[in-house]
């Protein structure tokens, strides 16, 4: 598996990702209409794209296929983190943490943060987050609970 910077022309692939991630792994914790208005089918193909480069995702990869994708934002804010329902228990969020918390490192930041749906929490967990604050937050008119979750990150002086 590699890890890599998101490139143009990838936008459907990681929607994919994105739908197969909430459809396959979040549907245990919220209802059809809290995952159908978190990730609808039908979208804005032009809006995507717009977040997508907004975001610059660092993309999973493995035999070819986009299996995975979590981004890094300048005050360590983490706003996109998604494994395809496909790749999951594969390592493939191992991974994306693990190249987040790299890059975090060479940029300085001391501390990540995330907006962590219920069926994330026990992952985010699992890498050293810790709730902060649970939230329900509306999307499309519809409310689901989250966490808000952070990181502590300690880096070797050189």
């Amino acid at each position: 598996m590699i890890i890599r910077n998101f490139m143009p022309g990838e936008e459907e692939a990681l929607r994919g990702v994105f739908v197969s991630s909430v459809h396959d792994l979040a549907a245990k914790f919220y209802t059809p209409e809290q995952i159908n208005a978190w990730a609808p089918i039908a979208y804005d193909r032009q809006e995507w794209a717009s977040k997508l480069a907004r975001l610059r995702p660092f993309v999973a990869v493995s035999e070819g296929q986009v299996v995975g994708y979590a981004d890094l934002q300048g005050p360590g804010y983490i706003d996109h983190f998604f494994v395809s329902g496909r790749f999951a228990g594969r390592g493939v969020g191992n991974a994306l943490m693990g190249h987040i918390c790299g890059v975090a490192a060479r940029r300085g930041i001391s501390e990540l943060s995330a907006d962590v749906s219920l069926s994330a929490e026990p992952f985010f967990s699992k890498h050293g987050f810790v709730v902060v604050e649970r939230q329900t937050v509306a999307v499309a008119g519809v409310e689901l609970a989250n966490a808000r979750m952070c990181k502590a990150l300690r880096h070797q002086m050189r």
